[in-house]
């Protein structure tokens, strides 16, 4: 099969032109690395509560949108790509009130725009507010009176709590913030008159820290970060070919088990945090319609030689999947990518659920076309060539260190950490595999470096391991985990990061 073109990002159906409309300016040096396949887009703002922050900042916001090429709407029309709108910082929005559920029908629109939330956060509400939540997610279980917030759901505590626990205060603020406004995306602006500083908070859980003393390059930011996930397009429209496997040959193959077992050991590992459903957070109808109603912490694969296929974890938009506990029902088998690069090719397996693979199923699949293969000994019981890289782990997680004479790093190009993009989608599977195209290890199957990692600033990480006997599908990643030669960390960086020697030969995780 031809290798799948992952690098063009405009979408069949897009009328936009895809050139790039943000060329450097005067201030080139000191301006940083962008993608060079931003597309010109088209912004509207719908104001909501305002306050004098807020109407500057959406001004300015607009007059930066304008600058960089793009076109800025004075009213939301069918070619719209992002609304822009505001909201309190400190109360909940009503769902009828949030363009997340409105738009659509206020505005006559046949599809949503990308809705993005400004809100306005004076410094002493959000210090008190983040030590509120801090001292908290502190405790050793969680006490529903610390999380008693208007218009939240009775459940909603839990989901707080565990995602305090998962990436602090912080990100336990992101998810009251994204209940109370009803989105995901926000930036949250903190400062009297004038922004000292601010947040952009997505779905995944990515809260970077952008500096206000220069207002106008915030907006400038702000507006380049935005152009770059709508010029990104999802890559999940799975296409199923070929016969469905039959019973008899599916209970041979030992990637299903092996996929079962290692859900058991990264789950007793903490690997994955609990599933985040929107019912546990805020009790809003119909949010099927606007966003999928749960949201799954990370995904799996390896390489099955009995197919010559990935076997995979299914996607948890549709239906709760506890990637900790998986049953042979949580699986799907991808035998390549569209060549169009929309989506990933499935088979079948008879008298199983058959539900559509993670998100990341293009990412995980199209890394493979520019590694070398290796051949399988007897020891396998076959003698088929394989991927280099046997299984891959994709989680909402850091790697605080490692061990750089067992493990390797391999970054990915520096425009993905000034300008991240979002999971599921064209640009991140580029990013994966290039990435991963480059590594040392995998390009050379005698390397003795049996895992490989790369980053996503304001996501998670990707680890690759190759194929070694007698081990199971990613045993190597966990036992790399217990012998602290890959050290996963709760903390995931924001943007620019790097590894440098500490003390005991360990590479060291350092931002900025």
């Amino acid at each position: 099969m031809a290798e799948p073109d992952l690098g063009g990002l405009e979408r069949p159906d897009a009328h936009q032109d895809a050139e790039n409309v943000s060329p450097r300016s005067s201030d080139a040096p000191l301006d940083k690395p962008r993608h060079d396949w931003l597309r010109r887009v088209n912004a509207a703002f719908v104001p909501g509560p305002m306050t004098p922050l807020l109407e500057q900042a959406a001004g300015g916001l607009m007059s930066a949108f304008s600058d960089l090429g793009h076109t800025v709407q004075e009213r939301p029309d069918e070619h719209t790509d992002i609304l822009f709108t505001t909201a309190h910082f400190d109360r909940p929005l009503h769902w009828r009130e949030a363009l997340l559920f409105s738009a659509r029908r206020r505005f006559g629109l046949s599809r949503l725009p990308t809705i993005f939330t400004l809100v306005h956060a004076r410094p002493a509400g959000i210090e008190a507010l983040l030590a509120r939540l801090g001292q908290a997610v502190a405790k050793e279980q969680a006490d529903p009176a610390d999380y008693d917030f208007p218009g939240l759901s009775p459940q909603a505590y839990h989901v707080l709590f565990e995602q305090g626990r998962r990436g602090g205060a912080i990100l336990a603020l992101e998810r009251l913030l994204q209940s109370y406004v009803k989105g995901l995306r926000i930036l949250a602006l903190v400062g009297e008159e004038q922004p000292d500083y601010g947040y952009l908070f997505d779905l995944v859980g990515a809260h970077p820290k952008l500096d206000g003393s220069d207002q106008q390059a915030l907006l400038r930011d702000v507006a380049l970060r935005t152009v770059t996930i709508l010029s990104t397009f999802d890559v999940t429209q799975h296409l199923v070919q070929g016969e469905p496997i039959p019973p008899d040959t599916w209970r041979g193959l030992a990637a299903p088990a092996g996929m079962c077992r290692a859900a058991r050991e990264l789950g007793r590992r903490n690997f994955f945090t609990e599933m985040i459903r929107i019912a546990d957070l805020v009790s809003v109808p119909a949010v099927g319609d606007a966003v999928a109603s749960q949201y799954s912490e990370g995904c799996f694969a390896t390489w099955e030689p009995g197919l010559s296929a990935l076997v995979a974890t299914v996607t948890g938009s549709a239906r709760p999947v506890d990637k900790a506990n998986i049953t042979e029902d949580d699986l799907a088998v991808i035998v390549g990518v569209r060549e169009d690069g929309l989506g990933a090719l499935v088979r079948r397996v008879q008298g199983k659920a058959n539900s559509a693979p993670s998100s990341e199923a293009v990412e995980m699949a199209g890394m493979d076309g520019l590694l070398p293969t290796v051949a399988l000994g007897q020891e396998w019981g076959a003698g088929a060539r394989v991927p280099v890289a046997r299984s891959k782990l994709h989680g909402h997680r850091g790697v605080s260190a490692y061990d750089p004479a067992r493990v390797e790093y391999t970054p990915l190009d520096e425009p993905y950490y000034h300008y991240p993009v979002c999971c599921g989608t064209s640009a991140q599977a580029r990013a994966i595999r290039d990435a991963f195209s480059r590594s040392e290890a995998l390009r050379n199957p005698d390397d003795p470096r049996q895992l490989v990692f790369t980053v996503l600033p304001g996501h998670g990480a990707m680890v690759v391991e190759k194929w070694a006997a007698g081990k199971a599908p990613l045993q190597l990643m966990w036992e790399h985990m217990d012998a602290g030669h890959l050290r996963v960390d709760s903390y995931v960086p924001q943007g620019m990061m790097r590894y440098v020697s500490g003390p005991d030969g360990m590479m060291v995780l350092r931002e900025g």
